[in-house]
């Protein structure tokens, strides 16, 4: 059972400034789904093209996440998060300033740079932070900022849209972000044994064996990092693929698939992202309490996975039999909620598996849903465009989320990764 502290720890306050993080980068990365009708109109975009501005951002997203998980893990979570925070925050708000597709295609890419290491370095960060027992929940927690993120969103977009605009919205968002970033460079420490409002008993909790040093001693061992979380990165993929289409499609759906005017679509999306709040936060708790009472990482992991992915493919292919607004609501939010539950088990796993490289091991999983992110929402615009139909996007989601709680099974949290072989714990066969 999670223990609440009576007073406000070091601990506890570097994981709000993460879950910050994870609230602004989703606002950053997403209100140009909310705007995109606006953005649509006044450039004159086709879907296709609106869909290949939202997969800009996935492409340099996606290298990042590999190079930049390996960043942190060799200059450590508080330069890297410093550096990643100043080229989001200023991309943001060039995209007010955007004058036609290359240039909002542009900074789009730009914004994929700045937060492409953000989540492999806050894991980076965690695995000092946080004390084993509490990493399903750490993750749960943070990612369920994501999600509120995403569910208010729409109608704060909406809201700044209506006073100034589009882009005035962008400039905010942008300034806000740079306030975050100073904030983190300041009071954030790699090590925990050097922050100033660390304590003894905070100390005895968090695993700082593992955190004596902002990175690994030796390079990290690709050849056989790689294929020891290919398991987990195409998991992963399989849930990126439906994330995407929901975070960066959703207003429009509402508004073009149903007729509805921007203020209603923007409520509705907000309404179903609310779901994915929950579902990332009972994730992590669940998974939390099912290693607690049982010792078994497999389960405590993979079964919240499965649960999670084939609740959502259920959901989802429930949307193909009505097509009454209110049911189609309800659905796709139980499809996010089930969705979400993958979020805090299969973000404690690279850190399970891989402590020493937390930071790489997780960016080489979230490698698959960013490359997710620059074919989903492409995928799904070109078939609106071709057969007009704003439902049928999702049969690639079902069969993907099924494939993905089936390559659950291989992920194996259990086996830790070991630094040379021949070294594997005992009980444990060797990498």
């Amino acid at each position: 059972m999670i223990t609440i502290p009576r007073r406000v720890t070091a601990p506890g306050m570097i994981l709000f400034l993460l879950c910050l993080m994870y609230f602004i980068t989703y606002v950053d990365r997403v209100n140009v789904g909310t705007a995109a009708p606006a953005i649509k109109a006044e450039l004159g975009l086709t879907n296709t093209q609106l869909g290949l501005i939202f997969s800009a951002f996935a492409y340099p997203y996606a290298v990042f996440q590999i190079i930049g998980g390996a960043m942190a893990d060799k200059w450590g979570a508080r330069r890297t998060l410093f550096i990643c925070g100043l080229v989001w925050a200023a991309s943001t708000i060039a995209t007010g300033f955007v004058g036609g597709v290359v240039s909002l295609f542009l900074v789009r890419f730009i914004l994929g740079f700045g937060e492409g290491a953000t989540f492999p370095t806050a894991t980076r960060a965690m695995q000092s932070w946080v004390p084993k027992d509490q990493r399903g929940f750490a993750q749960g927690i943070t990612h369920s900022f994501a999600r509120f993120g995403n569910a208010v969103t729409p109608p704060l977009v909406v809201v700044m849209m209506m006073h100034i605009g589009w882009r005035g919205a962008f400039v905010v968002l942008g300034v806000l972000s740079f306030v975050w970033v100073a904030v983190w460079y300041f009071y954030y420490r790699d090590d925990p044994r050097n922050h100033k409002d660390i304590t003894q008993d905070d100390l005895d909790r968090l695993p700082v064996r593992e955190a004596k040093a902002a990175g690994p001693k030796n390079p990290v061992p690709w050849g056989r990092l790689v294929p020891r979380m290919a398991p987990v990165t195409i998991t992963y993929f399989c849930y990126g693929w439906s994330l995407w289409l929901y975070l960066n499609w959703l207003p429009s759906f509402f508004k073009d698939g149903y007729g509805l005017d921007i203020k209603n679509s923007a409520l509705f999306a907000s309404g179903v992202f609310f779901a994915g709040v929950i579902g990332d936060t009972l994730g992590g708790v669940v998974s939390d309490r099912i290693l607690k009472k049982t010792g078994d990482l497999q389960r405590a992991r993979r079964n919240v996975i499965c649960v999670g992915m084939l609740g959502a493919a259920a959901s989802l292919a429930g949307v193909f039999f009505t097509r009454d607004l209110t049911y189609v609501a309800l659905l796709l939010s139980a499809g996010f909620f089930f969705l979400e539950l993958v979020i805090g088990p299969i973000w404690s796993v690279p850190m399970d598996i891989a402590p020493q490289y937390a930071g790489t091991a997780s960016g080489l999983m979230n490698f698959g849903s960013a490359f997710a992110a620059i074919v989903s929402p492409l995928t799904f615009g070109w078939i609106v465009d071709v057969t007009g139909n704003w439902i049928l996007p999702f049969a690639g989601s079902i069969g993907l989320l099924v494939l993905g709680a089936v390559m659950a099974f291989t992920m194996h949290p259990e086996r830790p990764f070991e630094d040379a072989p021949g070294t594997a714990l005992k009980g444990v066969p060797a990498e």
